[in-house]
């Protein structure tokens, strides 16, 4: 699939979010970038009874606690993104989530990525850890491409995807029974083939310590606390199996 030189960023953001709208696209302009903005869905203007696509009991037993408003907020609003990137009919794109910090060659150095895998559907260009990559490939502007054999990885706040890997995940991931970020990785649950950096390819702005979808306290205090966890470890335990397989399923380089 030839891929463009200049890929289009499709930024995720709150109608309320003026402040981080604003650095977004001074940056982006400064910076020649081609930023499309998808207006994001406020989980806390939903109640639980009218969480569509959500199955609650599944993600009680999977996660250990209840779902929050901002978790399904953040999952539809992502979905919202790739759908607007499909109809676009470009081949590839990045997906942000506005409180990242734009650097001024990301769509180049996506591009530069995605010619390295092309084989790739989704490539993520940010996580929170990376414990035991496994390096595929170098991009020509020096990233190197793999797979972890820990994880989850953490964050889905900006993302490399073709438009035939956002149809796959708009299918896969029509049900919500995880957060997005642990979903958005999980290559052998969706069939897909996705990959991460080595090395972030842009950092979290400074906004990011004012999270729009929950805070620490607010997930410590839905957690379960009794023996239904058990079945929490027992799905964790066999996720990580099989993202061990996943991540050695394909020849690595040193």
């Amino acid at each position: 699939m030839p891929v463009p030189a200049k890929l289009s960023i499709y930024a995720i953001n709150l109608d309320r979010s003026v402040e981080r709208w604003k650095l977004l696209t001074d940056r982006a302009q400064a910076s020649g970038l081609d930023l499309v903005r998808v207006p994001a869905i406020d989980g806390r203007a939903i109640s639980a009874e009218q969480r569509i696509h959500a199955r609650p009991t599944l993600f009680r037993m999977r996660n250990g606690r209840t779902m929050l408003p901002g978790e399904y907020g953040c999952y539809q609003s992502h979905l919202a993104a790739l759908r607007s990137f499909v109809e676009s009919g470009a081949p590839a794109a990045v997906i942000v989530e506005d409180d990242v910090e734009l650097i001024a060659d990301l769509d180049a150095q996506a591009a530069a990525i995605l010619d390295a895998v092309p084989q790739a559907d989704l490539v993520k260009l940010l996580n929170h850890r990376n414990c035991g990559f496994l390096r595929k490939a170098s991009s020509s502007q020096g990233h190197d491409i793999g797979r972890c054999l820990h994880g989850p990885l953490g964050s889905a706040a900006c993302y490399l995807v073709t438009i035939a890997g956002a149809r796959k995940l708009l299918e896969g991931l029509s049900v919500m029974s995880l957060p997005y970020d642990i979903a958005l990785e999980r290559g052998w649950a969706l069939g897909i083939e996705a990959y991460t950096v080595r090395n972030n390819v842009l950092p979290l702005g400074a906004l990011r310590s004012q999270t729009e979808i929950a805070t620490s306290k607010q997930y410590g205090a839905v957690k379960i606390r009794n023996l239904s966890r058990l079945l929490t470890h027992g799905f964790r335990a066999a996720d990580y199996l099989r993202r061990l397989a996943y991540a050695l399923r394909v020849p690595f380089t040193s």
